[in-house]
């Protein structure tokens, strides 16, 4: 059989994304966090729930990644690994149907979650790296940006089936088109909004097919003897030269505080619409659809300017973008809106979370994709999946600093809105450190450093 050309392959790496987006959209966001805040009941005990559960598995991913990488750029056989996570994916989705109103247990109900989630992480370390193989560095900024428009694409379709045939309002019972949930599923067990679950999983298996029909590693299969013991050491060798790459190591230092200061954004925003506004899931998961059209929108023109001028200053833009919601977040509430007070049921509060959730959803999925793509110019090429692994770990060694500031500053001030504050002084530190972070990496300074002599 002859090689998949180029452009499938490219197109089979996007499906990536379209096939694990759903985890993060439905599950995370936008469908089960507010179901799990309804099953629980209060507010704040759900709000720190949710994030002791994304803490935990947060550390998996810590303490694993960057072996995990490393290990593969030693032994290759990248979709081998691929294959192995997205069973956890699927494992871990599948199991919340049981999440029912009537035996809901919220401990075995946050592990399958945890372990679904740890599945995509992992999976996504494996196949961020696949992306210096798809083109020349000049092209990787925008491949970067159509990919995670292509999966936000992915996580619309996904919610809009959600929304319109499966979820219910826990009131009515009906869905967003006032229909009861298809294939004859049980509204008063739940059983459409715990459908996502099953969605979730089916999505993703049916989805990966093109991935693993088109997609080809050209690293070696063979694991060579000692191979573990090897990239433990090299990893460990890796962490400890750190400092003197001081760009890169200037770069996972800030895209660890600003991505954890998004996250908290995404992990937090159904729980904090349904507590603070009184949203239902049908209500979360309208205000989820715009979002992605947006981040599917900006994206793609994310991407454009991201091969203009460079993941930089996009993702400088996008931080001060991120960092004005943050704040303007705090001056939304039913009954005043930026201080001026407001009519008992006003939509005003309503409709300015809709804007600030559509700014978010653009400004998120410009910076995740810039900062893909500003990794790739950081890493050391023959050190890839390595590189994303440690990429992985910024991304989720302080994951659990959110969730725990949020938990911390809600029950200091007996306030949801109150609690968010710690997300303003995230973005704001990983502004900071980019600073110090050179457009092209150490190496261009390297290269400079042996011109001039």
């Amino acid at each position: 059989m002859a090689a998949p050309s180029l452009g499938k392959r490219i197109w089979g790496w996007f499906f990536f994304d379209w096939a694990s987006q759903p985890y993060n959209t439905l599950l995370i966001t936008f469908i089960f966090a507010p179901y799990v805040q309804e099953m629980v009941g209060d507010g704040s005990r759900a709000q720190s729930a949710w994030g002791f559960g994304i803490g935990a598995a947060g550390i998996v991913i810590a303490l694993l990644a960057p072996v995990l990488g490393a290990l593969a750029d030693t032994s290759g056989n990248r979709l081998t690994w691929i294959k192995g996570f997205s069973a956890m994916y699927v494992a871990g989705a599948g199991m919340l149907w049981f999440a029912a109103p009537s035996d809901f247990d919220l401990v075995l109900t946050l592990f399958w979650f945890a372990l679904g989630m740890i599945g995509m992480e992992f999976a996504t370390i494996f196949t961020n790296s696949m992306l210096p193989d798809l083109g020349p560095a000049e092209k990787i900024g925008r491949l970067s940006g159509n990919g995670w428009a292509f999966g936000y694409a992915g996580g619309l379709v996904a919610l809009v089936v959600m929304l319109t045939l499966f979820a219910e309002s826990g009131e009515t019972g009906r869905t967003v088109i006032g229909i009861a949930p298809v294939l004859g599923l049980d509204p008063e067990a739940r059983e459409g909004t715990r459908f996502v679950g099953p969605l979730t999983a089916l999505w993703y298996a049916v989805f990966m097919v093109p991935f693993f029909l088109w997609v080809r590693d050209p690293k070696p299969p063979a694991l060579p003897a000692g191979a573990v013991r090897r990239a433990l050491a090299e990893v460990a060798t890796t962490v400890r030269h750190l400092p003197r790459t001081p760009s890169l190591f200037a770069y996972l230092g800030s895209s660890m505080v600003y991505r954890d200061a998004l996250n908290g954004m995404y992990t937090f925003g159904g729980i904090y619409a349904a507590g603070v506004l009184g949203w239902s899931v049908v209500d979360v998961g309208v205000f989820g659809i715009l979002a992605i059209i947006s981040g599917a929108v900006f994206a793609v023109v994310g991407g454009r300017a991201d091969e203009a001028f460079g993941p930089k200053p996009v993702i400088t833009a996008c931080i001060l973008i991120l960092t004005g919601v943050a704040v303007a977040i705090l001056f939304v509430s039913p009954t005043r809106l930026f201080g001026v007070p407001l009519a008992e049921g006003s939509p005003a509060p309503d409709v300015a979370f809709y804007i600030l959730g559509v700014t978010i959803g653009a400004a998120g999925g410009v910076i995740q994709a810039a900062s893909r793509t500003m990794m790739v110019r950081q890493a050391d090429p023959a050190r890839m999946t390595e590189a994303f692994g440690l990429y992985a770990l910024a991304g989720k060694a302080t994951s659990f600093v959110a969730p725990l500031a949020i938990g911390f500053a809600t029950w200091a001030t007996g306030s949801q809105q109150m609690g968010v504050t710690p997300l303003i002084a995230l973005f704001l530190i990983g502004l900071a450190l980019l600073a110090f972070v050179k457009p092209d990496g150490d190496r261009a300074a390297g290269s400079a450093a042996r011109a001039s002599a």
